[in-house]
């Protein structure tokens, strides 16, 4: 049994990881990049509190020594049912099941000024660019003598209330208090106002009423404005335009508002659903499809009694679901029924800033805020991290930063513009 995997992200890596050493089962994951990477924490490198490493490995490194799995780089173009066959940027592969775990990119709802200026926050690549431009732009309100254009330098827009839109805010003001006037004295005469927009009328709108409010509150606290009930439409001339009416003035408008899963040529334009999620049936093969799978994010299945709407599109899901594809495959080789896919709600958690936090459980239905929802969060994320190495240098920078309300990953390293490396 050839199965090809397309991304290596929650889905995909633990479809992989679960048919290790299957006897005639032969996989290979295929990624555009040659590491994966933990989402969640990405708004720690994007803030310089964690370095690229804590949260990524590579793929090679990872499938060392296992005989039946195999990394192929490369960039997914078009599939050919008919032939059993994906094309890639670098070249083609034949299946006999072919595996989606593709993700979601970034959203901007066809706002092409937001897509133009605006900072995404989506892949390591957008963290890191995030951090650069951010940084450029303390050192740039550093020696500005126009107080109009340092107030633009130094104010930060987010857009988007959920978890991360919360965390990067959370973030920035616990760096505002507790580092800015410290290493940029410049700038002590200059007020920065960091705006957490969200077209919702409450914060984490996924969440519990409970979950909601004690954000608000906390968010509030430290010194975040918060804008419900109103969203970007527009960013030009270092403007952003909301829709009552409002405009802000900044050079830093952070996007961590939509996300949508991506189309490829070859899968029947009616095996689409909302947001361009691949709709699937209880096995999460893909509607009119024979042999083609899609799991997490990029899918929507309806079958669960549970979520007649389709999953969130969170990590538990893809993980759950990779898992179960992974038993169903291990079925289909003995010739025995599948497993239809349940989801199994862990929760839901956010942190908002040092030790502050909520987390939402649903069996027994709880909620916890403060010190120790924080701790919750911390130990379930290093954890989910995917290597010891990766919790060990997390663990290590999250120990530094809590003692010394700092950390020292603040630099600004541009690629050469000059060199383009293509695979």
């Amino acid at each position: 049994m050839e199965i090809v995997i397309i991304g290596g992200g929650f889905a995909g890596l633990n479809l992989a990881k679960e048919l290790l050493n299957q006897k005639d089962v032969r996989v290979t994951l295929v990624d555009k990049n040659n590491y994966n990477f933990f989402p969640p924490l990405i708004y720690q490198v994007a803030t310089a509190f964690l370095e690229p490493s804590s949260i990524s490995y590579p793929f090679r490194k990872f499938f060392a020594g296992k005989k039946n799995l195999q990394f192929r780089l490369g960039k997914m173009q078009r599939v050919i049912p008919a032939e059993n066959k994906v094309i890639l940027h670098n070249g083609e592969l034949n299946y006999d099941y072919l595996v989606f775990a593709t993700g979601a990119e970034t959203s901007f709802f066809g706002m092409e000024n937001v897509k133009k200026n605006a900072i995404p926050m989506k892949t390591l690549n957008d963290a890191i660019g995030m951090r650069n431009t951010l940084l450029k732009n303390l050192e740039k309100a550093a020696i500005c003598k126009d107080m109009r254009q340092r107030r633009k330098l130094l104010t930060i827009v987010v857009a988007g209330g959920g978890p991360t839109g919360v965390e990067v805010s959370g973030m920035f003001a616990e760096m505002r208090k507790n580092i800015l006037l410290k290493e940029y004295p410049e700038l002590a005469a200059t007020a920065s106002n960091i705006y957490l927009v969200d077209g919702g009328n409450a914060l984490l709108s996924p969440m519990s009423k409970e979950s909601q409010e004690d954000t608000l509150k906390a968010i509030t606290e430290l010194g975040v404005i918060v804008k419900l009930n109103c969203q970007v439409t527009d960013y030009i001339d270092d403007t952003v335009h909301l829709s009552n009416g409002e405009t802000i003035q900044t050079k830093n408008l952070i996007w961590a508002a939509g996300v949508s899963a991506m189309k490829f040529e070859g899968i029947p334009e009616e095996s689409y659903g909302r947001g361009k999620r691949m709709m699937t049936d209880a096995f999460n093969k893909i509607n009119g499809t024979q042999n083609i799978f899609a799991l997490g994010d990029t899918c929507i299945q309806l079958s669960d009694e549970n979520f007649p709407g389709g999953h969130p599109q969170v990590a538990q899901v893809a993980i759950q679901q990779g898992l179960n594809l992974a038993k169903n495959f291990k079925l289909m080789i003995e010739n025995k029924p599948l497993i239809p896919f349940k989801y199994n709600d862990k929760g839901s958690m956010a942190i908002i800033g040092k030790n502050k936090a909520v987390v939402d459980l649903p069996k027994p239905k709880k909620h916890f805020n403060g010190f120790f929802a924080w701790l919750v969060w911390l130990f379930v994320h290093l954890f989910s991290l995917i290597t010891y190495r990766n919790r060990i240098k997390t663990f290590i920078n999250w120990t530094i930063a809590y003692f010394s309300k700092d950390q020292s990953l603040r630099m600004i390293i541009r690629p050469d513009k000059k060199t383009k490396v293509e695979v």
